[in-house]
């Protein structure tokens, strides 16, 4: 073999460093009460303060420099009125709503009242005169709608604004009006979100899983108790944090996604080490220390991997993904430091009493083989050895196998369309699915997505002004795409001209999506050109345009840093050139068919209304990345437990294809019951409320379940036994400058 292909000397490994991990290990199994205690202690003070002064969390979010941030900026400075969040009322009656004029108006009166409104525009039209097309009434007199300016979104006003809204419009409920919330307002007033039955349903599955694949009470329990004492510690510090900063309203859950997903995995794996030094003999204290010493510099790398993936997120220049991987990173963070510390004092605790409950014959890592785990060589005769050596023997069949799976299942991936989900993919059991509803019947679909056109015309002279505005609003008449266009208003200092173009499409489809692209980049530049005059298309909708432009534009670049960084990890930790690209690649795979099973589900509709989806819908524009970067981090993590133990059993023999069977025989166990366990926590969050969830939900524990299987156990051993000794090469250079990591040899 080349000679920078040759198992390391042990000499390359750090002690110190090995050292103080088992002694950190036996710290905490040794002074077990005090560990415990502070945790518990830690964990009553987060909470506490987080209910004291904890922030809330919104979808509130600025773009920078977008032409829809422009605009609203200008409509600001010239008609504040105009220019806050818009929010709808809306109002329907088997009959007429001219009826009740008088409960309309104290309405009208009792919302102008409130905290924080601009301005409130009613449903009805000048007396004497019927409904005006594009106007707030339906052509029947059935249905109508408020318009509600805020000077802030209303979602940051938290529940106690609520009541004052539900008691502005009360005579007009009294009367037998049907009243919804449409917009900001409404999803204000939904229900709190509540994903304790996804949780419950995790970690119903989880015990399950442990108990059948590691037959014991105890075993079973302490990842679990691990893994929830260090979400709800994650998740007490992203409330404080969320004081200072607002995050997304699909933060907290995203970080309770991974947050206890990476916290099983992580308690199990030490656990699983653990196990099999008690059941060679090994004091619980110092078996707590090696399992730290060992298996615990696995879990601070992978943990370190899957933060610097997220990390990756902030390349995109958007604060509101950037958040969201900062949180997911919290929950990683108290995920790796509880399995660091908790853990080892719960062991320490329980020491050889580990197994007194147990359901069936107790098995750690040597699996089904028997064998010692320790570490000693390759099982022989187990069922997982057995697939290896199969697999090792046909290499090319497995290979060609795996990536015939993932091709398949990529498929979809190349139709995906990135947009917004809107109100009408929502439950009717909220109310701004049921306003949205009501819109889209009695004004039609774009009536949920109406457009504000801004013009600025303060550089334009007074005798050019009236012209300017004649050309503007030819432009906007018979607009194709667009069902209809207001006249255009001037602010009162007459430097802003501004109106409203309603869409002839849905908020979330393509053609609305294309109608503000034309408005902005080529209707309403043409129609003041040569004038001086600047345009603008802004609103909730066109923020929505912008942001989607933004994504889509950095996506690649988001692909890039993670994939550079990531292989720049495997890199450092295995020092092996081929296998770090073979870990990018392998990954790109699996993320590539998570992509197409979304696209197919939600996209084209292949069982989303089962989901609790109405009807097909776009991607998200921010799913793909976040999955990317999340994906990626936590697929390091199978990559790291299985790579280290064959990097283990190579330094030790050099024998390549024994130490790839070797480390499938004693780790198979453990990362299918882990990989089971992390698909059962996401594939529960698929019923919540919240689509975006459902989409994340899905994605992620498909993607778990393509690695843990096609990935791991097809083209990962057909590929490390193409590769051979190969695997492990490293340029004499790049042999000079890397640092040298030990993930998990064995403990000194």
């Amino acid at each position: 073999m080349p000679p920078s292909a040759r198992p390391a000397p042990s000499a390359t490994r750090r002690p110190a460093r090995r050292a103080a991990l088992r002694r950190l290990g036996e710290w905490c199994a040794r002074h077990s009460l005090i560990v415990i205690v502070l945790w518990i202690v830690a964990l009553a003070g987060i909470q506490a303060a987080n209910k004291s002064v904890g922030g809330a969390y919104s979808d509130d979010f600025s773009l920078p420099g977008t032409q829809a941030q422009q605009g609203r900026d200008v409509l600001q400075a010239h008609e504040p009125a105009a220019a806050g969040t818009s929010s709808q009322v809306v109002l329907h009656d088997a009959a007429p709503l001219t009826g009740f004029q008088p409960q309309i108006a104290q309405a009208t009166a009792s919302l102008q009242q409130l905290p924080h409104v601009l301005s409130v525009q009613g449903p009805l039209p000048p007396p004497g005169q019927g409904p005006q097309p594009g106007g707030p009434l339906s052509a029947d007199g059935l249905t109508g709608y408020f318009t509600v300016r805020f000077d802030t979104n209303p979602t940051l006003l938290g529940a106690d604004y609520l009541p004052g809204v539900d008691a502005a419009v009360e005579p007009l409920r009294a009367a037998g009006v049907q009243v919804e919330y449409g917009g900001p307002l409404g999803e204000l007033a939904r229900p709190a979100a509540d994903d304790r039955s996804s949780e419950a349903i995790g970690f119903a599955v989880a015990v399950v899983v442990l108990l059948v694949g590691f037959g014991s009470v105890i075993a079973a329990g302490l990842p679990l108790l691990t893994a929830l004492f260090a979400a709800v510690v994650g998740l007490g510090v992203l409330g404080l944090i969320a004081a200072l900063s607002t995050f997304a309203t699909v933060a907290p859950t995203l970080a309770t996604m991974i947050g206890i997903g990476v916290g099983i995995d992580y308690a199990l794996f030490l656990l699983t080490r653990h196990r099999q030094n008690l059941m060679d003999g090994v004091d619980p204290v110092a078996s707590a220390g090696q399992a730290v010493a060992t298996s615990g510099r696995a879990v601070l790398v992978s943990g370190c991997t899957v933060i610097i993936a997220l990390s990756g997120l902030s390349v995109s220049g958007i604060s509101f993904i950037a958040k969201l991987g900062a949180a997911a990173g919290i929950t990683v963070v108290s995920a790796v430091f509880g399995a660091l510390t908790l853990l080892p004092a719960l062991m320490g605790l329980i020491g050889r009493r580990m197994d007194r409950f147990a359901v069936r014959r107790p098995i750690a890592e040597a699996g089904g083989g028997g064998g010692d785990g320790s570490g000693g060589g390759a099982v022989e005769g187990g069922a997982w050895h057995r697939y290896a050596r199969r697999v090792e023997a046909r290499p090319w069949r497995y290979l060609v196998a795996g990536v015939v799976v993932l091709a398949v299942l990529s498929i979809p991936l190349f139709s995906i369309q990135l947009g917004h989900i809107g109100d009408g993919a929502d439950s009717t059991e909220f109310t701004d699915r049921r306003a949205y509803d009501l819109m889209a019947q009695a004004f039609g679909p774009g009536s949920n997505g109406p457009l504000t056109v801004v013009v600025d015309q303060s550089a334009v002279p007074a005798e050019a002004r009236a012209g300017l505005s004649a050309s503007v609003q030819q432009a906007l008449t018979g607009l194709p795409g667009a069902a209809s266009s207001t006249p255009l208003q001037t602010s009162p200092d007459g430097a802003v001209l501004f109106n409203t173009v309603i869409p002839a499409s849905a908020p979330q489809d393509r053609a609305t999506t294309d109608l503000v692209n034309r408005l902005a980049d080529t209707v309403l530049p043409g129609a003041v050109a040569g004038t001086g005059a600047k345009t603008y298309v802004t609103g909730n909708t066109a923020a929505q345009v912008d942001f989607l432009d933004i994504v889509s534009s950095r996506l690649l670049l988001i692909i890039v840093v993670v994939v550079g960084l990531a292989f720049l990890v495997i890199l450092l930790v295995f020092r092996g050139l081929l296998v770090a690209v073979k870990a990018a690649v392998l990954n790109l795979l699996s993320i590539a068919a998570s992509y197409g099973v979304v696209v197919a589900v939600f996209q084209w509709g292949w069982g989303g209304p089962a989901l609790g989806v109405e009807g097909k819908v776009p991607i998200e524009s921010y799913v793909p990345m976040m999955m990317f970067a999340i994906v990626f981090g936590l697929s390091m993590d199978y990559e790291i437990f299985l790579l280290s133990r064959v990097h283990e059993a190579w330094l030790r023999t050099g024998r390549s294809q024994d130490a790839v069977a070797h480390a499938l025989e004693i780790t198979a166990r453990v990362i299918s019951c882990a990989a089971l366990i992390m698909v059962s926590v996401f594939a529960a969050f698929i019923v919540s409320d919240n689509v975006v969830i459902k989409m994340m939900g899905l994605g992620l524990a498909v993607s778990v379940l393509v690695d843990a299987t096609v990935v791991r156990l097809l083209l990962v051993p057909a590929v490390m036994t193409l590769l051979g000794a190969a695997a492990w090469w490293t340029p004499r250079f790049l042999d000079r400058v890397l640092p040298h990591i030990d993930t998990e040899g064995s403990d000194a």
